[in-house]
């Protein structure tokens, strides 16, 4: 239990330092919220747990699949709030689509026979 607290903080701890970044630079802030940071903490606490080199390729891959649908969130939200409207209706409309893409990316990977 006390590992998995650490892994907790650690990890949360990233998150916090970047938006503490971005209250000084939105610039820099981005660029360090883009680093795959979580993803490589992600793999570094499953080789950890498992030693499992299948198990991280496929987590590494199947982030890579994941990323892609994410991206257009990052353009709809901006769009949404420079035209009016509010935060949390902006970022639900982006959650929103990132969900029915990352549905759509699965189907249509499934088709051509990769499994996330």
């Amino acid at each position: 239990m006390l590992y998995f607290l650490a892994k907790a903080a650690l990890s949360g701890l990233l998150a916090a330092l970047v938006s503490e970044m971005a209250k000084r630079s939105p610039a820099f802030g981005a660029l360090v919220a883009s680093l795959p940071l979580i993803s490589i903490l992600a793999v570094i606490w499953l080789w950890r747990d498992t030693a499992d080199s299948n198990r991280i390729a496929s987590q590494m891959e199947a982030t890579f699949w994941y990323v892609l649908p994410s991206l257009p969130m990052f353009l709809l939200v901006p769009a949404m709030l420079r035209g009016g409207f509010q935060f949390w209706p902006s970022l639900i409309a982006g959650c929103i689509l990132t969900s029915v893409l990352y549905l759509i990316t699965a189907w249509i990977l499934a088709r051509f026979g990769i499994q996330l």
